[in-house]
């Protein structure tokens, strides 16, 4: 062997087969050199109140949708904004969907193509609720970036543009053909999007290889790779009796009254200890595996941490395993509110002639919503009927997601489990989410293509809740793993 030879078979034994560090290290200069115009690109987009489910903000929703189809035509992909009708409203008539944004970087065949998910809608927010700072105006302090929709989901869409902004500027081949579907109505159950995805099966998706969703957190500082949500049944249960509103001084004790029965009802779905009373939701559980078990005990996470962040003195179980599991892929009820309560400050002696409570019940593997469906209604129905009130129930399910679970050993984490490496040095946790990303199951079932929940959300910034951030660290660094990941995804082998 020549010493040309030699030399060639050192390079190769000592930068790896692929080859990619000195394009990534160009790469994440750049993102490092542009941290302020990222951070500037993320105030502009918090800054638009793109919350889903007010209506009287449907027109911040459909400029936020032309914001970010505008964003990626100037980068030079080729963009369209596909209308998905229209949403029926309960009292009638409807309104326009924001239209759903998809792109596409690329189109050579020798290469791998990966569609990355997203949303750019919000959840509510107002100072009021409790924000430290006005929720749609992007405020650093000490490297966190406060601000509704920062972390959940206008940062990580972001940083997936990003990326592709740095191959371009830089010149650097883009290692697989990148496509976009970006959304405006997932925090409201990502109506219209089913149908768009199936529409589209045999046309936008029909080339795509793996899809890749960055909607979810870290459980630790530890970066982690996501392979399960649980889906979500919502439901409406609402008691009506009386014409109108009435006294309670000169009606109390005369009268049934709606919120006795409805507090009454709502009792009997779960016991003190966590125990759901709905007869068969227990049962259809999948059964929690050895192997399962092993992942849960060597995941990172601080019990005593977990309760320091959300206030409380104690939780449902007292060790990790457990909580884990209840947390992630054991079903649970959460009573939401009751509307029509008097829920103002003050007083108010009335008795309400209609009530509706709000409850959900997330979803795990191997439950099915339209069984859930009948179970609660069936069940709410009999325990009221023993109650012999005169007043009326009605049970309506309002979202029925089903849950999403990934193959762990899939050679996408692997390729994520690579990208973190380059990125932060360690292994990844490999965790589930409690909460629900409807898509992930949609593209599953609709378009059979191989899933990856990639998040660089924090463990701590507040998802729906007052104060949301996304801190500096995890957008910027999150940005090169994104840029690790593509070069890392454009080696997998296909199946």
């Amino acid at each position: 062997m020549t010493v040309l030879g030699v030399c060639l078979v050192a390079l190769v034994l000592t930068t790896g087969v692929r080859g990619h560090h000195g394009s990534y290290d160009q790469l994440a200069q750049y993102v490092d050199a542009h941290q302020k115009e990222f951070i500037e690109t993320l105030r502009d987009w918090v800054a638009v109140e793109s919350d889903s489910s007010d209506l009287e903000k449907r027109a911040e929703l459909h400029r936020m949708m032309e914001m970010t189809a505008e964003k990626l035509r100037s980068l030079g992909g080729t963009v369209e904004m596909v209308d998905i009708g229209n949403q029926e409203l309960p009292g009638g008539g409807s309104v326009a969907l924001p239209k759903v944004v998809t792109a596409r970087f690329g189109s050579d065949p020798a290469k791998h193509t990966v569609c990355v998910y997203g949303h750019v809608d919000v959840q509510p927010a107002k100072k009021e609720d409790g924000w430290a700072t006005e929720p749609y105006n992007l405020t650093d302090i000490n490297g966190n970036l406060y601000g509704r929709g920062a972390s959940d989901n206008k940062a990580p869409v972001l940083a997936w543009i990003h990326t592709v902004e740095a191959y371009k500027v830089m010149n650097v081949d883009l290692p697989v053909n990148v496509k976009f579907i970006l959304e405006g109505m997932e925090e409201t159950g990502s109506n219209g999007l089913d149908a768009m995805v199936f529409a589209q099966r045999d046309t936008f998706f029909s080339d795509v290889d793996y899809i890749i969703i960055s909607d979810c957190g870290w459980l630790s500082r530890r970066p982690a790779l996501t392979y399960g949500t649980r889906g979500n049944c919502y439901f409406f249960a609402e008691v009506e009796g009386p014409k109108q509103d009435l006294h309670s001084g000169v009606y109390g004790g005369t009268v049934i009254e709606p919120m006795t029965d409805l507090i009454g009802i709502l009792d009997t779905l779960i016991n003190p200890s966590g125990k759901i009373l709905i007869p068969g939701i227990r049962e259809a559980v999948a059964p929690l595996s050895d192997e399962e078990w092993k992942l849960y005990q060597d995941i990172e996470f601080n019990i005593t941490a977990y309760k320091e962040k959300i206030g409380v003195d104690q939780l449902m179980y007292t060790n990790k395993v457990d909580l884990l599991a209840h947390r992630w892929r054991y079903p649970t009820v959460s009573i939401h509110g009751i509307e029509g309560a008097f829920s103002a400050s003050g007083t108010k002696t009335v008795i309400p002639a209609k009530v509706i409570a709000k409850f959900s019940i997330r979803q795990v593997p191997d439950m099915d919503p339209a069984q859930v469906k009948k179970q609660v209604t069936d069940y709410l129905h009999s325990v009221f009927a023993k109650r012999r009130s005169p007043n009326k129930l009605k049970v309506t399910m309002v979202i029925g997601a089903k849950p999403w679970l990934a193959d762990t050993k899939h050679s996408l984490y692997d390729a994520g489990r690579e990208a973190i490496k380059t990125v932060f040095n360690v292994e990844p946790d490999l965790i589930r989410e409690g909460g629900t990303i409807p898509v992930a199951r949609t593209f599953q079932d609709v378009t059979g293509k191989s899933i990856i929940m990639l998040p660089i959300g924090g463990f701590d910034d507040g998802l729906h809740s007052q104060n949301e951030k996304m801190s500096r660290y995890n957008y910027i660094e999150g940005t090169k793993l994104f840029i690790a990941y593509l070069h890392e995804v454009a080696h997998v082998k296909k199946t």
